[in-house]
């Protein structure tokens, strides 16, 4: 007997409070398919935007999601919808920016140390 495919209600909770969402998951949903649809239903108006997906960490149970696992391998559910056999889960949202840019930017902002010549003549 064919085994079907549990539908997944996932809910994103944003840093500042905010929720997004439930949004409709099958269970062989990626990570990485997650983030793209919070990337891409981003609230306007934030002040941390991600810039793209690598950015984004997903966090449910205290574990970050690598983003190959599917839905249904980091699946705890947050609780039953009666009657429909689909699962709520909350997941929390973390903007990570790239540290490349912030890097750069401090070395920028450094100022050359002047070369100060202490010699003393006898």
């Amino acid at each position: 007997m064919p085994e079907t495919e549990e539908s997944i209600d996932i809910k994103f909770r944003l840093d500042d409070g905010s929720d997004m969402g439930p949004f409709r998951y099958s269970s062989a949903s990626t990570v990485d398919c997650l983030k793209q649809r919070v990337l891409s239903d981003w609230p306007k108006g934030k002040t941390l935007v991600p810039k793209g997906i690598n950015e984004v960490k997903l966090i449910s149970s205290g574990k970050i999601l690598e983003n190959n696992k599917t839905v249904a391998q980091c699946k705890t559910p947050f609780r039953e919808v009666a009657g429909g056999g689909v699962t709520l889960m909350l997941m929390h949202v973390v903007v990570q920016p790239s540290l490349s840019k912030t890097k750069t930017e401090k070395k920028v902002r450094k100022a050359p140390k002047a070369v100060i010549c202490t010699c003393t003549l006898l």
